[in-house]
């Protein structure tokens, strides 16, 4: 675990939006793309054998028992790696099935004729299965028996963690995920502050690239070890935690292009370039909010001529290359006030987790 001053003699990190060592015109075997698809984390088969083993290795520190029946409960299609789990739960549980976070009922249905006693999913997923058990299906959330609980791919605070253990009558255990690659590399315990790595050269932590207004914030960076040709390369991840003297700690912001809504990342500049072509937009801002049990995304949208402001279809317009760019829900609001003066967009995190 490092220190950011002490990494001076390890490469420079690279950005998530730098294609270095990770070009998707180049890479080969199974290929995670990521938000932008600017670039794929590549997977070879020993490749694929060795994410396995550690995400096995993570889980099992994590807390999972050989008796143990796993329900993973992530996306499989993108940055969390539902499916990857799900195996490497298999080869150290007796049973692990991969659902995805999609579909309350039908997780119910899982949870209960799987006989599962572990759920992992993000933590805002599980908050809102609360409230449907309750609301929806009147089921009591104790009646699950469930043991273990591992949360993962968001930013979220001790309070929710304890509600949800409570509620659950589970341990809660979280794990960070490397954003790129999907495989979880460390874990905390509620009864820690500090993220344990699973094996040593995985993580440290470097100054932000840019500068942020909390000085005591420092960027965890992802090395791997593990694979076959990235062994050299050091990845930084967007992801902020506090420096508490050599420990690492769970992120509790994030910065730069990339904006964690909903346990995925959503790329700015990739949302500005599909808007920017859309003809009488004076100004849009992306608001982010957690009013309830799921985040919630807003482009709020100032047009330069009256004539547009009730224009079905130039809203339509905006929603379609919304939709073009990502799988996230992004709602789109029309601002009643015209706006003569062109402004760059901009970003409102009302979670204030992006700096």
């Amino acid at each position: 675990m490092t220190h950011p001053e002490s990494v001076e003699s390890r490469p420079e990190p690279i950005s998530r939006g730098k294609t270095a060592g990770i070009d998707a015109s180049k890479a080969e075997g199974l290929l995670h793309v990521d938000p932008t698809a600017s670039f794929a984390f590549p997977l070879t088969v020993s490749d694929r054998a060795a994410a396995i083993a550690l995400t096995a290795e993570t889980l099992t520190d994590a807390g999972i028992k050989p008796a143990d029946r796993v329900v993973v409960a992530l996306n499989n299609d993108g940055d969390l790696g539902g499916v990857l789990v799900a195996e490497a739960a298999a080869e150290i549980a007796t049973a692990a099935a991969s659902v995805g976070p999609r579909g309350r009922m039908r997780l119910l249905r899982t949870l209960e004729n799987v006989r599962a006693n572990v759920l992992v999913g993000t933590a805002t997923g599980l908050a809102d299965f609360l409230a449907r058990l309750h609301l929806e299906f009147l089921v009591d959330p104790l009646d699950l028996q469930l043991r273990l609980i591992l949360l993962t791919g968001e930013i979220t605070d001790s309070k929710k963690i304890e509600h949800l253990g409570r509620e659950f009558g589970a341990q809660i255990v979280e794990l960070f995920s490397d954003p790129v690659s999907g495989v979880p590399l460390a874990h905390k315990a509620q009864t820690t502050a500090a993220l344990t790595p699973t094996r040593d050269d995985l993580l440290s932590l470097v100054p932000p690239s840019t500068p942020v207004a909390d000085g005591d914030l420092a960027e965890l960076v992802v090395r791997y070890p593990w694979h076959s040709s990235l062994r050299d390369t050091s990845l930084r991840t967007g992801y902020l935690g506090t420096t508490d003297g050599a420990a690492l700690a769970m992120p509790t912001h994030t910065y730069g292009d990339l904006i964690l809504i909903r346990g995925r990342w959503v790329s700015f500049a990739a949302l500005t370039k599909a808007l920017r072509g859309i003809d009488g937009i004076a100004q849009w801002e992306l608001r982010i909010g957690r009013q309830g049990t799921l985040d919630s995304a807003t482009v709020f949208v100032s047009f330069n001529r009256d004539s547009l402001v009730t224009n079905g279809m130039w809203r339509g317009r905006i929603a379609q290359a919304i939709t073009a760019i990502t799988p996230i829900s992004i709602d789109v609001e029309i601002d009643p006030h015209i706006r003569q003066d062109a402004t760059p967009p901009s970003i409102h995190d009302d979670r204030g987790h992006h700096l």
